[in-house]
């Protein structure tokens, strides 16, 4: 059967830890990040998305690695709560910020020595071998699950 992209992305991150999900979005982003970059970076989702960054920004680096690991692992937190409202545009503009800051080391950088496990690059090779609007699917489908189950259920 033919598997959508953004299908396989909802898949993909349940096979890694929680840090290797983080350490794969940041490599996806700083790899392909001029091509993945918010589509309108003045639209409003990217102006909420900036606002949660700066948010983050604000934390020392050990709480914001935290506050990755709780979005990732739908932790009940203020964080993941906010991240879990967001729209999939928005959340893919939030996770491009934090990989931005991760090269900036605003947010806390990934270790010097990190390696993608195997089933990472193997995810990473795939997604290489997408045409654009797949690998954007394939993140809608990585982000989207991520996040707490906002109060009310509203999405921004």
């Amino acid at each position: 059967t033919n598997v959508s992209a953004y299908d396989q992305g909802k898949e993909a991150l349940q096979s890694l830890s929680v840090d290797d999900q983080l350490g794969l979005l940041w490599v996806v982003y700083t790899k392909l990040g001029s091509s993945i970059t918010p589509a309108a970076p003045g639209a409003s989702g990217s102006e909420i998305a900036q606002g949660l960054f700066n948010q983050v920004k604000e934390l020392s680096h050990q709480e914001q690695l935290q506050v990755m690991r709780d979005i990732a692992n739908k932790a009940n937190t203020q964080f993941s709560r906010q991240d879990g409202s967001l729209s999939p545009e928005t959340k893919l503009a939030f996770w491009y910020f934090l990989a931005q800051g991760m090269e900036t080391g605003t947010i806390i950088p990934m270790p010097p020595d990190y390696q993608l496990p195997q089933p990472g690059k193997d995810l990473l090779a795939k997604i290489e071998g997408m045409d654009f609007q797949q690998q954007i699917d394939f993140l809608r489908g990585c982000v989207l699950p991520m996040g707490a189950e906002a109060a009310g259920g509203s999405e921004i």
